[in-house]
């Protein structure tokens, strides 16, 4: 038997007191749907729509698909479902959607407030630490010779920091003048918290032991809530750096060769003349001064280390220096414990540039170093500016006590104090040194032997506070 279905449409209509319920004889009272003002209707066959009172009435929907049996059986009731439209699921669906996209973003911007006022808690937790760090340094220290300012002391002797010198990894430094027309050079050290306060301690509690031409004398410092600063003499032809790398600031190979012997003193010195040894770790020709009659001064003591006098090597958890100035044995313990043969070879490597009259960062060209040491190999003259004979034994006597120094094996390197001895003496005495590039790669670095023991086997020792 075939089932036959039909379309049920459905009518909204209007109230009014004066209809008759025999107007309505061919459809059925939607009850659920109407209300006080309207009816609405549904016609059991749509050709019933031509005895039906259609001005009162609009069609609102067309039911398909309706089984013909349940009209024709007089059925009372048909309970219908209705789908939701499209555009409502898609509204309601785009709804969850963003309830869900706005708790996930609150739930998000909550977290970092909380991740945000936790940092804040705990930066200002290790200020406050080393603040009472730095206050408890300077009570140990209240005897010495630095004077200790507040900021603004600072702000008048820099006239507000009216002239900028320089600046550096760890601050910028001013020019200043003291109330009895002394000229200073005031260094406000950055605002971060750890290395601020480390190198603040360094400074004054090692600089504050110093006493020697060679060194520049720590003048006072502040120390005022989270401002520091260090207050230095004054040195009027600035740094090494400005005067080997250019070639109309040429000094000429006697006043360079002075130079270097005072830096070579100014080292010996920290390694062997003071209460305990103090290994600098970035001897560099930006961190030697010049004087007014360009006297070199050692400075910038931030990254420096003390170690007992009888004693000579450091342990460290990780590298300090500046990139081609530091020795092998500060990258990687392979080649040798650290100890003070790390300043030797930045001393060497500082003689190396002011022969060569170039950085030896610059790795676009040859390297100079074992450029300079091929020259002297082959007994050629070194290929720098000369200006009578003299200057060719200078020369080659910088060259090669710089190559001395830079020996890969820390022991293979000379003291300080025999360096000034090579320095002062005569060059034409002087040993070609074993070729400190022969080493670099490492098969033959762990092979090699040491060529001479110019020190003693040095045993690690801990850092002191």
């Amino acid at each position: 038997m075939t089932t036959l279905y039909l379309t049920m449409p459905f009518f909204n209509c209007s109230r009014k007191k004066t209809e008759e319920e025999e107007d309505y004889k061919y459809s059925t009272r939607i009850s659920c749907l109407s209300g006080p003002t309207h009816q609405v209707h549904a016609l059991a066959y749509e050709d019933s729509i031509t005895h039906f009172p259609l001005p009162p009435c609009i069609r609102i929907y067309n039911v398909r698909s309706i089984p013909s049996d349940l009209v024709s059986n007089d059925v009372s009731t048909i309970y219908m479902n209705w789908s939701r439209s499209s555009d409502e699921a898609k509204g309601k669906s785009e709804k969850t959607k963003l309830v869900t996209a706005g708790a996930v973003l609150g739930s998000f911007l909550v977290l970092l407030v909380v991740v945000g006022l936790q940092r804040l808690y705990i930066n200002d937790m290790v200020e406050k630490e080393y603040r009472a760090k730095i206050e408890k340094f300077l009570e140990d220290y209240r005897n010495c010779k630095p004077t200790r300012y507040s900021y603004a002391d600072i702000k008048k002797i820099t006239n507000k920091f009216a002239e900028k010198l320089g600046q550096g990894a760890y601050g910028t430094v001013f020019k200043g003048k003291l109330s009895n027309q002394i000229h200073v050079a005031v260094k406000i050290l950055n605002n971060s918290s750890k290395e601020n306060g480390e190198e603040f301690i360094n400074e004054v509690g090692i600089m504050s032991r110093i006493h020697h031409v060679n060194v520049v004398r720590l003048v006072g410092f502040c120390a005022d809530g989270f401002r520091r600063a260090l207050v230095y003499e004054f040195l009027s032809n600035y740094s090494l750096e400005k005067f080997i790398n250019v070639k109309n600031r040429f000094l000429g190979w006697n006043k360079l060769q002075d130079i270097a012997i005072g830096v070579a003193k100014g080292i010996e010195y920290l390694h062997q003349g003071c209460d305990h040894q103090i290994l600098h770790f970035d001897i560099k020709p930006h961190n030697v001064l010049l004087d007014h009659n360009f006297n070199p001064k050692i400075s910038d003591f931030g990254l420096a280390k003390l170690c007992s006098k009888d004693q000579s090597v450091v342990s460290m958890t990780t590298g300090r220096g500046t990139m081609g100035y530091i020795a092998p044995e500060v990258f990687s313990r392979n080649f040798g414990n650290v100890s003070y043969k790390a300043d030797v070879y930045s001393f060497g490597m500082l003689l190396l540039e002011i022969v060569g009259g170039k950085r030896n960062v610059d790795t676009s060209k040859v390297y100079f170093p074992e450029w300079i040491y091929n020259l002297l190999d082959q007994k050629e003259e070194l290929r720098v500016f000369i200006e009578d004979d003299g200057d060719t034994k200078i020369v080659e006597k910088l060259a090669i006590v710089g190559l001395w120094c830079i020996q890969w094996h820390p022991m293979d390197r000379p003291s300080m104090k025999l360096v000034v001895q090579m320095l002062e003496g005569e060059g034409d005495k002087l040993i070609m040194p074993p070729n400190p590039f022969a080493s670099s790669s490492l098969t033959r670095i762990q092979a090699r032997k040491p060529t001479t023991r110019l020190g003693q086997e040095l045993e690690v020792i801990p850092e002191l506070d």
